[in-house]
């Protein structure tokens, strides 16, 4: 029997929000909470969307927070360019433009997966505006991040021939392989959906060249997340065989004043927290941020 769904249907989540421009694109952007609630910003991971919040955002919206999720450019409900050349710099730019135009200055700022690297380039270019910081499951240390066999598959020399060949079912097998808990068939149907909308599992090639970003940033990116000042909160789901326990181990050593939220269960919780446990994310969250 299959795990209950613990997502809003992707139809809901999107009606809630709307389009901004940024420069030459639309970008999907959604506000909960209070407006004159303490601003937290929510960026999510590869390949999916803001969506990936959905079950963790009313709690935080409940607790006072002015909560921002929007979709990275290539992602979700946003524009998806198919000869752009993405990069984690532009999606940095493209999260200032979106703070520029609703209005938010500091803030604090969670991220998950590919969003941690656009955290820690936001981190390197002005440490100042992040009040706090919470992380989940993603390469912090780029030596460390582990990518599945179809992520290499797609990021080599056979992705652009690969990536058109990608289907739902073939997306749910590589997701499944990296979570440590159930996931109901109908959340999985609709992170495909956020995926496949537009094409957007066709860029699947040209969206993971943040995998040879991280390298060449490892120094700058990795100096921006041990050095920062503010409070830190890591909650992580050690179950992840591409950025589990083994992140954790390092992270005890070289951020001993950070607080973890393990999510060690049973069972234990992978590389989606805010899927898998949405539960115990908000509550690690809401108590961090309300903090």
């Amino acid at each position: 029997m299959t795990a209950p769904r613990v997502l809003p249907p992707l139809s809901r989540w999107t009606a809630g929000g709307a389009p901004v421009q940024v420069g030459d694109h639309t970008v999907f952007v959604r506000h909960d909470g209070p407006p004159d609630g303490t601003p937290v910003t929510l960026i999510h991971g590869f390949p999916t969307s803001s969506h990936d919040w959905a079950a963790v955002v009313p709690a935080l919206a409940a607790a006072g927070l002015r909560v921002t999720t929007l979709d990275l450019l290539g992602f979700g409900g946003s524009d998806k360019p198919r000869r752009h050349p993405y990069s984690v710099l532009e999606q940095a730019s493209l999260v200032e433009e979106v703070w520029w135009q609703c209005g938010i200055g500091r803030t604090a700022l969670v991220a998950h997966d590919y969003g941690v690297s656009v955290g820690q380039e936001l981190l390197a270019r002005d440490p100042a505006r992040i009040t706090r910081m919470a992380w989940l499951n993603g390469g912090l240390y780029p030596d460390l991040h582990r990518p599945v066999l179809m992520q290499r598959l797609l990021h080599g020399p056979l992705g652009p021939l690969l990536a058109p060949l990608t289907t739902r079912r073939r997306f749910a097998a590589a997701l499944r392989a990296v979570l440590g808990r159930e996931v109901a068939d109908a959340d999985l149907d609709d992170l495909w959906a956020s995926v496949a909308r537009a094409g957007g599992h066709r860029l699947a090639p040209r969206l993971l060249g943040y995998i040879d970003e991280r390298r060449r940033h490892a120094a700058r990116w990795t100096g921006a997340l041990e050095s920062f000042a503010g409070p830190t909160l890591f909650v992580w789901g050690p179950a992840d065989p591409v950025s589990g326990a083994h992140v954790l181990e390092r992270l005890r050593v070289r951020m001993p004043r950070a607080r973890i939220e393990e999510l060690a269960g049973p069972p234990a919780v992978g590389h989606y927290p805010q899927v898998e446990d949405p539960a115990s994310v908000a509550e690690a969250l809401t108590g961090f941020l309300a903090d």
